[in-house]
């Protein structure tokens, strides 16, 4: 049955402050809860919109001890990068404050105490693991150690990224504590559980019945789960960094990351309005939509509504329009593995930019599958429709204007069915954008948004007002104010999505007082009205921008590589005698050549101090040969003679074999007399 809502309380997954945001954040959760936002607010709704940073949690406590600092030092540190950075982006959060504020501890300990005393936790005692060197329990992120599937020996005991198989810390082969390098042992230890199996009766009900117009993707994983049988979950765990479970008995344990984040939505709330909070929480008349990635689905659908179902005062979602991953390059964002772009490099390499990246996140927004930004895709969208779509409308029609009507809004005569038939096309916009809204599909709405811009181009280019202003100024006159009636409307229109481009459109047409139920008028603008110099809206993207972002990648790759390179194993040992029968000489190159017909191999002339030498090398794959003149190398000088491709090799020149397979001739780090022996 459709409910009739008052207000709409949009929320927003908490990032994690152990890192900045980057664009994978962004496409799946940031940007459709803003565009949303924006839209109910230029429909004169009553909106708020809620977010912060999660603070709580072992990796956390890991970064903290990596750098020597304290949990509170790291979180500090990106609360503030990923505030400033959402500001300076446009997302208009009502309040994005963060889960380690008192008002937060003091809510979720309630929200704790609240169950605890209805009796809704089981009490479980279990073994886990435990470093007795450091005398504490260890998180599965504090262990590590040889994944059973894929025989990673680098695994943690909560999830193998090699292989992406979840685990169990106990799954592990020889497990280690990260703390200490020593094999934990296994010792009691008791926490509080939440019986999600107690309501799955519910859970089946209420999303399998109630929200079959959930996206597929939710209404799918969460069927999954329910299907596969819901068990008891922790709520609290063997911690020093958290909300202290605030019970008898309990010292040392914190508030499970998972069950304290979702309560920051609640303790936000009440920070913004502690006088009016329950209404937006508690209120059957209030909607609440999370904005959330696929990660975060089960959480949101399953697990904090039941929390939220045990408490038994509050509302519960009415929607969980959740995406699913945008990949970077064809890879998976890591965070780990600095495989991002992250949003303040963006803002302070693409700066004023901030509309281009929004277009292009929505304009590929993974919203039913998994998709890939490049940045190649990044320069053509902007180049070939934001500057050449868009900008290119907005700037014909405002200088047209200055070259014709001084700069002011011309009259409208009578209307062609031309006319009537591109007016009838833009009226129809709303219509179509706001459908698309109202369903979550903020990638449809995005592009009927942009039709607005085509319908204007095309039809500046079939009326061709410049060449009828040599004989027709009156007809002019009309085709001017449709075109700028359109600009007018693309002020409206862009809001939700372009903030910045939709403010200075309307700026150029002088559209002060607007709202969503305009948009398709053609009386926005009057005549008379004087319209401000325009600007160029979009400017486009050179390739040397853009090859400086994917350098940046390439050197990211290769800096992982290096990394996680493994040495091969040392060979057998070999006698002190049997080394010094080498004579390792150096050489300076004199001359070096493609051997014909052989990919693979370069024909050197060296200067070896004994009058030269000529030795054939397969390192044609990793050099230029006109790179390696002038360049001194390491040579075995007696190597026994042989025939490569009918030349007489006369000794081996010395390579590396890189991280990634590519060999690197051995040379002096100084320049050195030709014929120098090594050794």
């Amino acid at each position: 049955m459709e409910k009739n809502f008052k207000r709409t309380l949009i929320t927003t997954a908490l990032p994690y402050a152990n890192g900045p945001v980057h664009i994978g954040h962004l496409a799946g959760v940031y940007v459709p809860a803003d565009i949303y936002a924006r839209y109910l607010r230029l429909k004169g709704e009553e909106v708020i919109m809620i977010g912060g940073s999660d603070e709580h949690g072992v990796p956390i406590t890991i970064k903290a001890k990596a750098e020597g600092i304290t949990p509170q030092d790291v979180v500090d540190r990106y609360h503030k990068i990923i505030k400033d950075s959402f500001e300076e982006f446009g997302i208009t959060f009502d309040i994005y404050s963060r889960t380690s504020s008192e008002i937060h501890k003091k809510t979720a300990s309630e929200f704790f105490r609240k169950l605890y005393e209805k009796g809704e936790f089981i009490e479980k005692t279990s073994e886990q693991y435990y470093d007795e060197q450091a005398d504490q329990f260890l998180a599965d992120r504090y262990i590590t150690g040889t994944c059973p599937h894929c025989g990673n020996e680098k695994a943690y005991g909560d999830q193998c990224e090699a292989c992406g198989t979840s685990l169990n810390a106990t799954d592990l082969i020889n497990p280690k504590s990260a703390i200490t390098g020593n094999v934990p042992v296994l010792r009691e230890t008791k926490h509080w559980y939440l019986p999600l199996d107690k309501y799955e009766p519910f859970l089946r009900k209420w999303i399998l019945e109630e929200h079959k117009e959930w996206k597929p993707n939710v209404y799918g994983q969460c069927k999954s789960w329910l299907d596969m049988g819901l068990q008891p979950r922790a709520v609290s765990r063997d911690l020093d960094w958290g909300v202290p479970v605030p019970v008898d008995g309990a010292d040392g344990k914190v508030l499970y990351v998972w069950f304290d984040a979702p309560i920051g939505y609640i303790s936000n709330t009440i920070e913004l309005l502690p006088d009016s909070w329950e209404k937006w929480w508690k209120s059957e008349d209030t909607r609440l939509v999370h904005f959330i990635g696929k990660d975060n689905i089960v959480f949101h659908c399953i697990v904090f509504p039941t929390m939220l179902k045990a408490d038994g005062s509050y509302i519960l979602p009415d929607n969980v329009p959740a995406n699913e991953f945008l990949n970077l390059e064809g890879d998976k964002i890591s965070t780990s593995r600095n495989w991002a772009v992250w949003l303040h490099e963006y803002l302070k390499d693409f700066p004023g930019k901030q509309d281009v990246l929004r277009y292009v996140l929505t304009a590929n927004a993974p919203e039913t599958k998994d998709n890939d930004f490049t940045w190649k895709d990044f320069q053509a969208r902007n180049n070939n429709e934001l500057v050449a779509i868009l900008g290119n409308f907005v700037n014909r029609a405002m200088v047209l204007t200055f070259k014709y009507f001084e700069g002011k809004v011309p009259a409208a005569g009578e209307f062609t069915e031309y006319d009537k038939q591109t007016i009838a096309d833009f009226e129809n916009v709303k219509t179509e954008v706001e459908r698309y809204l109202d369903q979550y599909r903020f990638r449809d709405a995005l592009k009927e948004a942009m039709n607005l811009a085509r319908i204007g181009n095309k039809y500046l280019a079939d009326t061709e007002p410049w060449k009828l202003a040599k004989t027709d100024m009156a007809r002019v006159s009309t085709i001017m104010n449709i075109s700028l009636q359109i600009v007018a409307n693309l002020g409206i229109a862009f809001e939700p999505f372009l903030p910045f481009a939709a403010k200075k459109m309307r700026d150029f047409v002088a559209l002060h007082d607007f709202n969503w139920e305009e948009l398709g008028r053609t009386n926005l603008l009057k005549d008379g009205d004087v319209l401000a110099q325009p600007t160029l809206l979009f400017e486009k993207i050179e390739d040397s921008e853009i090859e400086a972002q994917v350098q940046k990648l390439l050197d990211t790759k290769k800096a992982n590589e290096l990394k996680s390179y493994k040495p091969a194993e040392v060979k057998e040992d070999t006698s002190f005698d049997d080394f010094m029968k080498m004579d390792i000489r150096v050489g300076t190159v004199l001359e070096c050549t493609k051997v014909p017909k052989a990919d693979k191999l370069l024909q050197f002339k060296i200067d070896d101090g004994m009058g030269g030498r000529t030795i054939v090398s397969g390192i044609a794959k990793y050099y230029k040969p006109e790179d390696l003149v002038g360049k001194q190398v390491c040579f075995i000088a007696n190597f026994p003679t042989r025939k490569l491709k009918g030349i007489e090799s006369q000794g081996m020149i010395l390579s590396a074999e890189d991280a990634d397979g590519r060999l690197v001739v051995v040379s002096p780090s100084d320049l050195v007399k030709a014929g120098c022996q090594v050794g």
